[in-house]
C-alpha cells in the first residue's frame, strides 16, 4: 500500500514513519511546499530504523496519484500565522490558541481555501484514496474536506485516545481491554463510560476517587469537585471554556504564547539540523520531548501549576491512531476508534452532515459512528453553539463572505462581544 503525508516536512512526521515499520505500507510519499524543512525531515527519517521506501513528489498531483492513502497534516501560513492568530485576538482581551476561541476561527478562515483545493485535486487524481485529516482545526477541516470527498474524509486526533488510555489506568484497568463512550467535537468532547471487560462501568468508582482523579491529566486540570459535578471526564481542550478566566490569565501572563514557542524552538531546530544533518535525529528527539513536556502549559498554570508525567506523556499518539484506521480500512477487520466523522443521526439535533467526534466502528467500508447515550443539555449546548461557528467558519472561508466570518467569531462562547469579532477580524484585514 502507498501513503501520501501532504505536509511532508512537518515536524511530526518521523513519528508517522516509525509506526509504519513492518506495517503494510510499503511506499511513503512526502509532499511539502518548504524544500529546507523536506530535507530535514528527510534526514531525520535516515537516522531511524528502517520502514517503507521514501519518495519524494514533484507536485500535489504527483504527490496524490496512486495513492491508498492521504495523510493530510498541512500548516497554512507556518508557524508565524499561529503567532498572529493568537497575539490578534489576546490585544483584544479574548483567548487566542491554535484551535479554540477566536484563534481556532482565523485558523480555519486560512486553512479551509487550501484544504478544500487538495480534497478537489484528490477527488480528480486518486478517488479510491482514502484522506485522514490531522490538519487543524481538524473538525472544521474535515468538515470542508467533506463537502467533496464525502465520507472517503476521516479525522483523527490524539486527545481523546490518549483521555480514553489515562483514564483506564487511573481505574485500575488496561487501557486495551474498556470500552468506552465518548462524544463531542474536536477539542470538545467528553468520556462517559469506560467499560470493564467484565460489563462494569469504570467511571463512577473513578470520579469517586479522589486520589486517583489526581493521578491523570484531566484529573489535574479539571479537579474532583468539577469532575463529579459534571459525572464525566472532558477532553483536555474543555479547560478554555470551564475555566476561561484563569485560562486567559495565565496566558496573559505567560512571557509568549503557545505559537511564539513552538515558533522559536521548531525555527531553531529546523535551522541547526539543516547545519548538521548528522545530527538531525538526535536534535529532533530532544526537541519533541520539550514540545510534549510543554503542551498545554497555561491549562496547568492555571490549575494550580504542574509537570506533566510520564503517563500524561504517554497519550494515544495519532501517529497510531492513523495507522490503527489504515489497517482497519485495508484488511477489513473491524476495529474501534474515536474519530471525526459525519455525524448520520448519531447525534439528532445536528445535521447529519456535520462532523463529529466520536467512536466508530471500522472496516474496509470505511467508520460509521456508534450510537451512545443521551447528550446532556449542557453538552448539547456547547456541541451546537461550536457547531454553528464551525459551519459559518467554513462558509466565511469558501464565499469570502464578511458576515459568516463575523457569526463565526462573535458566537464562539470565547469571544464576548461582535464589536471585538469586528475588531479582530478588521485587524486581520489590515495585516493581510
Amino acid at each position: 500500500m502507498r501513503l501520501t503525508i501532504l505536509g511532508g516536512g512537518g515536524f511530526r512526521v518521523p513519528l508517522v514513519y516509525g509506526a509504519l515499520a513492518g506495517s503494510e505500507i510499503t511506499e511513503l510519499t512526502l509532499y511539502d511546499t518548504d524544500p529546507v524543512r523536506l530535507g530535514v525531515i528527510r534526514s531525520v527519517l535516515a537516522g531511524l530504523p528502517p520502514g517503507p521506501r521514501v519518495r519524494v513528489a514533484d507536485g500535489l498531483d504527483d504527490a496524490l496519484r496512486g495513492a491508498d492513502f492521504v495523510f493530510s497534516a498541512i500548516r497554512v501560513g507556518g508557524t508565524a500565522g499561529r503567532v498572529r492568530d493568537e497575539r490578534l485576538p489576546l490585544a483584544e482581551g479574548v483567548l487566542g490558541q491554535e484551535t479554540v476561541g477566536a484563534g481556532g476561527v482565523l485558523y480555519g478562515l486560512r486553512t479551509v481555501p487550501v484544504a478544500v483545493r487538495i480534497a478537489e485535486r484528490v477527488a480528480a487524481v486518486a478517488p479510491e484514496a482514502w484522506v485522514i485529516n490531522f490538519t487543524n482545526p481538524a473538525g472544521t477541516v474535515t468538515e470542508a474536506m467533506a463537502s467533496v470527498l464525502g465520507d472517503r474524509v476521516i479525522g483523527i486526533c490524539d486527545s481523546p485516545v490518549g483521555l480514553v488510555r489515562r483514564a483506564a489506568r487511573a481505574a485500575g484497568a488496561d487501557p486495551d481491554a474498556v470500552a468506552y463512550d465518548y462524544v463531542g467535537l474536536n477539542h470538545l468532547g467528553w468520556l462517559r463510560s469506560l467499560t470493564a471487560p467484565d460489563g462494569r462501568d469504570l467511571l463512577p468508582g473513578l470520579l469517586a476517587d479522589s486520589a486517583a482523579l489526581g493521578s491523570f491529566e484531566e484529573g489535574k486540570l479539571f479537579g474532583a469537585e468539577w469532575l463529579r459535578a459534571l459525572g464525566s471526564i472532558p477532553n483536555e481542550y474543555l479547560h478554555y471554556y470551564y475555566f476561561r478566566r484563569e485560562t486567559l490569565d495565565a496566558v496573559r501572563a505567560a512571557d509568549e504564547t503557545r505559537g511564539e514557542f513552538l515558533d522559536h524552538q521548531q525555527g531553531e531546530f529546523f535551522a541547526r539540523a539543516a547545519e548538521h544533518p548528522q545530527r538531525a535525529r538526535e536534535l529532533w528527539e530532544a526537541t519533541r520531548l520539550e514540545r510534549e513536556e510543554t503542551y498545554m502549559a497555561d491549562s496547568r498554570a492555571a490549575s494550580g501549576g504542574w509537570q506533566r508525567d510520564s503517563c500524561d506523556l504517554d497519550g494515544g499518539g495519532y501517529d497510531r491512531v492513523a495507522l490503527a484506521l489504515m489497517r482497519a480500512i485495508a484488511s477489513g477487520a473491524g476495529t474501534r476508534l474515536i474519530l471525526n466523522v459525519r455525524n448520520g443521526g448519531t447525534v439528532p439535533a445536528l445535521p447529519a452532515d456535520a462532523i463529529v467526534e466520536t467512536v466508530c466502528e471500522v472496516d474496509a467500508r470505511g467508520a460509521r459512528p456508534l450510537r451512545g447515550a443521551p447528550l446532556g443539555e449542557a453538552e448539547l449546548g456547547l456541541m451546537l453553539q461550536l457547531k454553528a461557528v464551525e459551519r459559518a467558519t467554513v462558509e466565511a472561508a469558501l464565499f469570502k463572505d464578511r458576515d459568516a466570518a463575523l457569526r463565526a467569531l462573535a458566537l464562539h462562547p470565547l469571544v464576548d462581544s461582535p464589536a471585538v469579532a469586528a475588531r479582530i477580524l478588521s485587524a486581520v484585514s489590515a495585516e493581510a
